[in-house]
């Protein structure tokens, strides 16, 4: 048998009620995740207003590296080598992407834990 966490109400073993605290359960990540995506839109576009740039979605306004690079040029406080100013295809914002990520990793010494292709949406 399972045993449940401290704060976790044990099963039941009833499906109705099983099933209704797993989806608050859910309900309230989402909550919770919907807050983090706020905070961090919220801190990036106070970086990235000093080079006139904006997000709305980080689910998907980084995904061409555009908007990215932007934010890692301002926080660093250095150029990033030669992108693509204009990607159209996504060969290209993956490059993009990787530009930043490898930026990050190399120059800056900081772990990446999440990879380009994840980042760039298909389109």
């Amino acid at each position: 048998m399972v045993k449940p966490l401290a704060d976790e109400k044990p099963r039941t073993g009833k499906p109705d009620e099983d099933e209704n605290r797993m989806t608050k359960d859910l309900a309230e990540d989402a909550v919770w995740k919907k807050m983090q995506q706020n905070t961090f839109t919220r801190w990036a576009n106070e970086h990235l207003r000093t080079v006139n740039k904006h997000i709305a979605d980080i689910t998907t306004d980084f995904s061409d590296g555009i908007r990215l690079i932007a934010l890692v040029e301002v926080l660093s406080g250095k150029r990033l080598p030669n992108y693509n100013k204009r990607p159209k295809v996504r060969a290209q914002k993956i490059e993009n992407v990787n530009i930043a990520l490898q930026f990050l990793k190399n120059d800056e010494k900081i772990r990446i834990t999440v990879s380009m292709l994840s980042m760039v949406k298909l389109n």
